[in-house]
């Protein structure tokens, strides 16, 4: 015998009720997921001390062949003065900004960030970025602007040139713990001579002398100087080696400390 309507009716309802019951459970543990999902991707965005994106490190110079001046390569920017890349592009192991020495001006890199959020990231390959141009990282440290000083990585016994048009204006000592560590050598740009650029980690060529007008991937400043024994650099974490580079800062003229 059929059960009653009353009955039927019943069932239907209970048996809808645990349908909807079954799809708000599922719909709260996609909503968990999806939250665990954008705190996530919020924290690997605008993370300032987490672990640094694992972009493959270039591979080592220090097995190349002996290399020329590099090809006129701009890499930063500061208004109207162009800073050129140093050293021959053939024995870059990794390019670097952090904070520089006091007195040091926010630099505007060209290229693209290598380490940067991935929101960041994502952003870039939507509306592109830097085709052609140097990957570069953000490195902790120094007292200036974060974009202050470039760190251009590259083996110690590298040829350095001049990465801009001017004039030397003074060679100095690099001291740290009583020791010397190369020179850094100030150039007064010929296109902006109310700055300094300053490139330092140098072991300086006996040929250079204040007063000597320089051209920029063109003039050789020197070679980079083993900085392994005299602090642990930060660029080592992105290269194959022990992070050795060529510092460039760029002060006012006016207010530049030498020492």
């Amino acid at each position: 015998m059929s059960p009653p309507a009353p009955t039927r009716r019943a069932r239907t309802t209970r048996g809808r009720r645990l349908e909807r019951e079954r799809r708000l459970r599922r719909l709260a543990v996609l909503v968990a997921v999806l939250a665990v999902g954008l705190v996530t991707l919020l924290l690997s965005a605008f993370g300032g001390s987490g672990t640094p994106a694992q972009v493959a490190a270039p591979a080592s110079a220090s097995s190349l062949l002996p290399a020329g001046p590099p090809l006129p390569e701009i890499i930063a920017r500061l208004g109207a003065l162009h800073i050129q890349m140093p050293v021959s592009q053939s024995r870059v192991t990794a390019i670097g900004y952090q904070g520089g020495s006091e007195g040091a001006l926010a630099l505007s890199p060209l290229g693209t960030q290598a380490n940067q959020g991935l929101l960041r990231r994502l952003l870039h390959s939507i509306v592109g970025g830097s085709s052609g141009q140097p990957h570069w990282y953000q490195l902790p440290g120094g007292l200036g602007p974060s974009s202050s000083a470039i760190d251009v990585g590259a083996p110690a016994g590298t040829d350095v040139y001049s990465p801009v048009d001017g004039t030397i204006v003074a060679i100095d000592d690099v001291v740290l713990n009583n020791q010397v560590y190369g020179s850094q050598i100030d150039i007064q740009p010929a296109g902006a001579p109310s700055l300094v650029v300053s490139v330092s980690h140098v072991r300086v060529d006996p040929s250079l002398v204040v007063g000597s007008p320089v051209t920029a991937a063109g003039s050789k400043l020197g070679s980079v100087v083993d900085f392994t024994q005299a602090e642990r650099q930060a660029l080592a974490r992105y290269t194959n080696d022990s992070g050795n580079h060529v510092k460039i800062e760029v002060h006012p003229s006016a207010t530049l400390t030498l020492g």
